[in-house]
């Protein structure tokens, strides 16, 4: 496929975990790409992803429009990958995953160019969850001021600098037993984040159509414990399991949430009570991964190349037999994986 290198592709959130994937996939199409972000000295490392003047940082902020139009002038196509999972201060839920949504769509509209916005599965305006409501405001908000924007739906991304993966396979290292909020059972399809940013690298050239909601899932659904299962597998540790009641949990992250980094929030123990895999209605309209052509790949092919530092003496450990024993289980009284008040 030949790709119009004339394209000059502004994205927003570039700096970011996803974003750094999605620069370097624009970047092998031809692309010259415009990295927007708070802290543009976030994002200067991209620079060496393409060649010399291709990528270029520069600051915009979603909660101020006029910067917003600003990174756009001269564009052809605009990605917003804006998102957070914590507030702090004025980065607040509504602030940049609604209004901010709402910004880049309202610009990209009056520039009269594409739009492509990333959304959440799970997404939903009668959501429980802020995140999944101001998720949810955004993509109507973008689709109101650009009807053919393409917006995507990954489930939970990980890759090397994943603080998902990373952060509980630190956790088994220093610590005997691992948490499981309401015991584990939620549903979810991790995704790859390359998968992710092809998919947006192919959105932005025009090979799916727009005006749709593609959901982006993993090859399998598997609960948090089998992730967790997973995890401690590639890392080649045994750690014990304690279940804690989605109630218990609630009041835990109340207090949580004021912490530097907040391990846990309100919302998040919300969010932890839904499923968060590809709906029924996404793979009967194909607007999946098929869509793009894209064959996702698994957990287990991509967690080894990333994990193998937590093992007990890192890439140098050496392999053991496979154990297919169940880690041990600690469950607390009550926990039925239902909310309590």
């Amino acid at each position: 496929m030949k790709v119009d290198t004339r394209k000059q592709i502004t994205v927003f959130g570039g700096s970011g975990f996803l974003g750094r994937y999605v620069v370097h996939a624009l970047a092998q199409r031809g692309h010259r790409i415009r990295v927007a972000c708070r802290r543009p000295d976030l994002a200067y490392h991209l620079q060496i992803a393409g060649r010399l003047g291709q990528i270029q940082a520069i600051q915009a902020n979603l909660r101020h429009p006029w910067s917003v139009e600003r990174a756009l002038e001269g564009s052809d196509h605009a990605v917003n990958l804006v998102g957070i999972l914590n507030e702090g201060g004025q980065q607040t839920f509504a602030a940049l995953q609604a209004e901010g949504a709402g910004h880049v769509a309202t610009a990209a509209a009056k520039a009269g160019i594409g739009l492509v916005q990333m959304s959440a599965i799970g997404a939903d305006a009668n959501s429980p969850s802020s995140y999944a409501r101001t998720k949810a405001e955004g993509e109507a908000r973008v689709l109101s001021a650009v009807p053919d924007a393409v917006i995507l739906r990954p489930s939970i991304v990980f890759g090397a600098e994943d603080q998902f993966f990373n952060r509980f396979a630190n956790m088994a290292r220093l610590s005997p037993v691992l948490p499981l909020l309401g015991g584990g059972h939620t549903q979810f399809q991790p995704v790859f984040v390359n998968d992710v940013a092809l998919a947006v690298a192919k959105a932005v050239d025009g090979e799916v159509s727009g005006g749709r909601v593609y959901e982006l899932g993993g090859p399998e659904a598997m609960s948090f414990r089998a992730m967790m299962e997973e995890m401690l597998r590639v890392i080649e540790r045994r750690r014990r399991f304690v279940s804690i009641p989605f109630g218990l949990a609630a009041s835990m992250a109340s207090w949580m949430k004021a912490l530097p980094g907040a391990p846990l929030t309100p919302d998040q123990v919300v969010q932890l009570q839904i499923d968060n895999v590809v709906s029924d209605a996404a793979k009967a309209e194909g607007r999946t991964f098929e869509a793009f052509d894209i064959a996702p790949r698994t957990l287990a092919a991509v967690l080894p190349t990333y994990l193998v530092r937590f093992r007990p003496q890192g890439q140098f450990t050496k392999p053991q037999p496979h154990d297919d024993r169940p880690a041990e289980d600690d469950s607390l009284p009550g926990d039925d994986g239902i909310a309590k008040a």
